[in-house]
């Protein structure tokens, strides 16, 4: 799969405390049809709390919707995609380390 020109997408998770949708733009690549994003604040980040409690999310890129889930990478049980996905984010943006949320599409 081609890698996504695109610099950006936009994640809208549900607010785990007032139900509410709050989206963000956040750096992405794309890696065996799924899409990865990397939160520098590690759980402190309310979008990835969001994620956890309620792991439904929607994101727009390369201008389709998608709607999917969303599930924090296990670094010690997966090493190697991990590994994969730094490797694309700093080719990308020279930049990758922090928790690395993966973006399943729903089929």
């Amino acid at each position: 799969m081609r890698q996504s020109d695109d610099q950006f997408l936009y994640l809208t998770t549900r607010g785990w405390r007032s139900g509410k949708p709050h989206e963000i733009e956040i750096w992405f690549v794309e890696f065996e049809g799924k899409h990865y994003v990397v939160s520098e604040g590690g759980l402190g980040s309310h979008w990835i709390q969001n994620s956890i409690k309620d792991p439904k999310v929607s994101y727009r890129v390369a201008g389709r919707a998608v709607e999917g889930t969303a599930s924090v990478l296990d670094r010690e049980k997966e090493p190697g995609l991990t590994k994969e996905i730094t490797a694309l984010m700093k080719a990308k943006y020279g930049w990758g380390d922090g928790l690395i949320l993966e973006l399943a599409p729903t089929r």
